[in-house]
């Protein structure tokens, strides 16, 4: 597993952007590698899809770990904080610490909506263009 700085927003939401390569070529790597009907003779488009599904479904779940790692990495510094505030009330310096995580932690978990999105999207192309030529294995 890839080691993941949580630390900083900025560059967990970059290592983000790298892993969702595969999913902004898809449209692309689909159009240039799995034939329409009438070219279907002349390339074996089923080899082309399931390799395709493989490395989605890595892709997919590699960046699930990273997301729900990075949010429950937050989640326990924001628990830490808010003990040592309770015993601190007039900290400023440790409840600005504490708003930063909290935020953090929102942009984190919202990343998981984004996912959602960014997934559907490469299955609906995928199917589109797979169906004919790939089965995905029924457990998954």
């Amino acid at each position: 597993m890839m080691l993941v700085n949580c630390e900083e927003f900025a560059e967990f939401q970059e290592l983000l952007k790298v892993m969702r390569t595969i999913d902004d070529r898809i449209v692309h790597e689909l159009n240039t590698t799995v034939p329409t009907a009438s070219f279907a003779g002349k390339i074996d488009a089923s080899q082309t899809c399931k390799q395709l599904y493989e490395s989605l479904m890595e892709a997919h779940a590699s960046r699930d770990r990273v997301i729900k790692n990075c949010i429950a990495q937050t989640s326990s510094v924001v628990k830490q904080l808010r003990e040592e505030r309770e015993n601190n009330l007039d900290d400023l310096t440790l409840l600005k610490q504490l708003r930063k995580e909290q935020t953090k932690l929102k942009w984190m978990q919202s990343e998981l909506n984004v996912e959602e999105v960014v997934n559907d999207r490469s299955w609906k192309v995928f199917n589109e263009r797979c169906q004919i030529h790939f089965k995905p294995p029924k457990n998954e």
